[in-house]
């Protein structure tokens, strides 16, 4: 990981007194962006805001030959 954003906490779930883990499937494309495939939905905007923060991030592409290439892993 090169970069790395956290996550900011919804309104709703801070008036709900609500906290948890957003489970995401994501795919890092040779670019280093990440591209989510999937997100375990926990509500109260939790989930939505995992997926904003990750957006952000950056890695350095795997490689392969040489060249960079997309990989597929799970993030918490």
């Amino acid at each position: 990981m090169i970069s790395k954003a956290d996550p900011e906490y919804s309104e709703e779930a801070r008036r709900a007194k609500i906290s948890g883990s957003v489970l995401l499937k994501m795919t890092i494309g040779a670019d280093g962006f990440a591209r989510i495939s999937s997100a375990a939905r926990i509500g109260y905007g939790l989930d939505e805001k995992a997926i904003e923060a990750v957006q952000k991030w950056r890695f350095k592409s795997a490689m392969r030959d040489g060249a960079p290439i997309a990989t597929r892993r799970p993030s918490r």
